[in-house]
């Protein structure tokens, strides 16, 4: 390959320029780069990004875009199907390789084999690097050289081998960049933010899409909530969460990055960090799981779960969406949600629990709704996620732990400060009743201004009627093997 010829960066789910592998072996290699970026709806098919996915992602390459420029280089975004867009690119830069980080999604994993075929036509090549996760999905076996299927065993044998430091910052200097004069798509032409209405507004007052935001957090998280993070974590009012996920899931944070900040920080105690280090454990478990059972994003994991006699009700979806349960930790969550792409974890297995089993809607239907609303939305996490509070999951909770959200509020949100700030209008309820506002008597709903089924809705369930309903549906399953 001659150092005249430049090379093809192609970025994908890795927005940054540290700790990038492939990147770096670009820039080895002798050649000037030119970065690109795919707006692919078409490879994806349905699990095309979802509108909050689209929103971050375009902020996050406006940001790309700056620190490439800074380097002296111009990324070109185009839209459409990758295949067809990365062989334009290669025939108009007579390109002889295309770098990328590798990715896992089932999509992915066969576009990655069908253009390592194109190009070798094209008498190019396809250079994929692990970028995305700190063990590659199918480098993790178990003594019998099996996939995992429980975390705690998987996660043991991933720090028995060792979490890798990050590479350096600084990967390209300025003037690697090829001074191209290809042709992209402007931001406003990128069709990625909402429009009419645009219900994102003010979501730049919550996030920093981009590296540089993502290194910003990661020194907040450091400097402030790591201290008491394995506690405070699952208290919805404290800001005890990282809130790194869409950061990571979009790439502009490495998890070797986030690994080594949490190890090195003095601020926070061993529990502390080797709980947050398990968290990115959890992630990674998630991507093998999706890896070697590419089924899960529609299909339980465990195969006897397809015959639960789901309910269908697309009114009790709605209120669930709306947050109009009658339920306040669960109205709480979904709102969040919708006014800022992003729901507490805590939360977020009450809300998920409330659907799957009080109310007997489908995990995917739940799955849906938060791939198409939350920031952080990520194929592995999000389907894994599902499937382990509906039972039907890899090392799943017990099918029959169904969350009292009353009590669960009652527990994480004692003071009622999460709830006050989502639901306003039970803003004036006394603690006591906060979580079950049908408890309260006449009078405390007339003082506090409050007719339920008219400000605030009545319960959509009864829980002990719901539970009961929901052991019943799941005690008809028939036995039979879980193995995925």
């Amino acid at each position: 390959m001659s150092a005249s010829q430049p090379v093809i960066y192609w970025f994908r789910q890795d927005l940054r320029l540290s700790d990038l592998p492939a990147l770096k072996a670009a820039a080895a290699s002798g050649c000037p780069v030119i970065p690109c970026f795919f707006i692919d709806d078409e490879t994806p098919g349905e699990w095309a990004p979802g509108g909050a996915s689209r929103w971050w992602l375009h902020h996050s390459l406006v940001a790309l875009g700056k620190e490439i420029s800074q380097k002296g280089g111009r990324l070109v975004v185009r839209r459409g199907d990758s295949r067809k867009l990365l062989a334009e690119v290669v025939e108009e830069t007579g390109a002889q390789a295309v770098y990328c980080s590798e990715a896992y999604e089932p999509w992915n994993r066969e576009l990655q084999r069908v253009l390592s075929a194109d190009l070798e036509q094209a008498n190019a090549r396809l250079h994929c690097h692990e970028g995305s996760l700190l063990f590659h999905p199918d480098a993790i076996r178990n003594k019998a050289g099996q996939p995992f299927k429980v975390f705690t065993p998987y996660w043991r044998h991933c720090r028995e081998l060792g979490i890798a430091a990050p590479g350096g910052r600084q990967q390209l200097s300025r003037g690697r960049f090829h001074q191209h004069r290809l042709q992209g798509l402007k931001p406003a032409e990128w069709g990625l933010l909402p429009e009419s209405p645009n219900w994102a507004d003010g979501w730049l007052d919550h996030w920093t899409p981009g590296a540089k935001g993502a290194r910003a957090s990661l020194n907040r998280f450091t400097k402030g909530a790591l201290d008491g993070y394995s506690e405070g974590r699952d208290f919805p009012a404290l800001n005890g969460s990282s809130r790194l996920s869409p950061h990571l899931h979009w790439g502009e944070l490495s998890p070797r990055q986030a690994c080594a900040a949490i190890l090195d920080a003095d601020s926070a105690g061993d529990s502390d960090q080797q709980k947050f280090i398990a968290e990115i454990g959890w992630r990674e478990f998630n991507y093998h799981l999706l890896y070697h059972h590419p089924h899960i994003p529609e299909r339980p994991f465990k195969p006897r779960f397809e015959q639960l006699p789901w309910a269908d009700s697309q009114a009790r979806l709605g209120h669930w969406q709306q947050g109009k349960t009658g339920y306040p930790i669960v109205d709480a969550g979904m709102r969040e949600l919708w006014h800022t792409g992003f729901m507490h974890n805590r939360v977020r297995m009450v809300c998920a629990s409330f659907l799957t089993k009080h109310l007997l809607l489908p995990w995917q239907w739940g799955a849906r709704w938060f791939w198409d609303t939350l920031v952080d939305a990520d194929l592995a996490n999000n389907s894994c996620g599902w499937q382990w509070v509906a039972g039907c999951g890899a090392d799943a909770a017990p099918y029959f732990r169904i969350f009292n959200p009353v009590l669960q509020g009652k527990r994480f949100d004692a003071g009622g400060d999460y709830i006050r700030r989502w639901v306003p209008e039970l803003g004036a309820l006394p603690d006591r009743y906060l979580h079950a506002p049908w408890e309260a008597p006449a009078d405390t709903l007339a003082e506090a201004g409050i007719t339920l089924g008219d400000h605030y809705p009545e319960p959509m369930v009864d829980h002990r009627e719901a539970r009961a309903a929901a052991l019943e549906a799941y005690d008809v399953l028939p036995s039979g093997d879980d193995s995925g």
